[in-house]
């Protein structure tokens, strides 16, 4: 028997995932995305597509969302079509994407007053986790509202916390990416320093997974970097360096030194000094192999 109509708003790297791993899940998937190329993509997965953010308000139960930026999200909730425009709305939103708090907390108080409840869930992962459902759904707000997501959280992730009162979640996921901007840049130098060396790339990568210096982001950019090849990008640096921003930003808002964090932040840009803003934060190998002088890998 399917379960509930679970609504999509945003059908991009993660949203896409996120809703193919429902869809497998038994969930009626009614799926939006103003890019055209996405909502044909869902529709081929087996998802309903959705007219607009209204139809999907009015008819879905629960609803992720999953943009890309600030204005995406505005649109979405004070739009014409948007959520405050439906007749009778869905009363949960999960909230996935990574924005600033102050952001999110003016959309969840507008939906409070037209009787819906917002949850701020970001996500940790990447896009490529995203496909295996290997993600971890950082939640925080209603407790009961959370509670009633959690069947919608187990068919795209593997596991969820409750980290208190609305903004937390988004507090803890600057924590995460925090990690994530260092480990890629520590990934893609020790790479490097084992190439310059004339080790394999692809002996190091199956040495150090064994051993103490592992990571997470090791495992999952270290055979992009040992391949060379960026272009299915799980996390684009265009849109990392969004990401990049509302760290820094807040870390300064609460006095708090990222003398790690802050060391990278040239490595990314100079990856969009290069061109490769469509290309996988991984890429950043490719910024360091070129400092190193090292040749380009074909």
């Amino acid at each position: 028997m399917s379960k509930s109509v679970v609504g999509m708003i945003g059908l991009g790297i993660m949203g896409s995932a996120m809703s193919t791993n429902l869809l497998k899940d038994d969930f009626r998937v009614l799926g939006y995305d103003v890019v055209e190329d996405c909502i044909q993509a869902h529709i081929k997965r087996g998802g309903v597509a959705g007219a607009s953010v209204r139809e999907v308000a009015e008819k879905a139960d629960i609803i992720v969302t999953s943009l890309p930026s600030v204005g995406a999200f505005e649109a979405v909730i004070w739009g014409d079509d948007g959520l405050l425009a439906a007749a009778a709305g869905a009363p949960i939103i999960i909230e996935t994407s990574t924005l600033e708090i102050d952001v999110k907390q003016r959309g969840h108080d507008a939906l409070k007053d037209a009787g819906m409840v917002m949850l701020d869930c970001p996500l940790s992962g990447t896009g490529a986790q995203a496909r295996t459902k290997d993600l971890v759904v950082i939640a925080s707000g209603n407790r009961s509202s959370y509670e009633r997501a959690i069947p919608v959280f187990e068919g795209f992730a593997r596991s969820s916390h409750h980290v208190g009162a609305f903004g937390n979640g988004s507090k803890m996921k600057f924590v995460a990416n925090l990690l994530v901007a260092i480990h890629n840049v520590s990934t893609a130098e020790a790479l490097v320093l084992g190439i310059k060396a004339r080790l394999k790339p692809e002996d190091i990568f199956k040495v150090i997974t064994d051993g103490a210096g592992n990571s997470r982001m090791f495992e999952i950019r270290g055979p992009m970097m040992v391949a060379g090849d960026y272009g299915d990008a799980t996390m684009k640096n265009s849109v990392w360096q969004k990401d990049m921003g509302i760290i820094a930003d807040f870390a300064a808002a609460i006095d708090c030194p990222t003398p790690l964090f802050s060391a990278t932040e040239p490595l990314y840009k100079a990856a969009m000094e290069q061109g490769r803003g469509a290309q996988d934060t991984a890429s950043v190998c490719a910024v360091l192999e070129d400092m190193a002088g090292l040749p380009e890998r074909k």
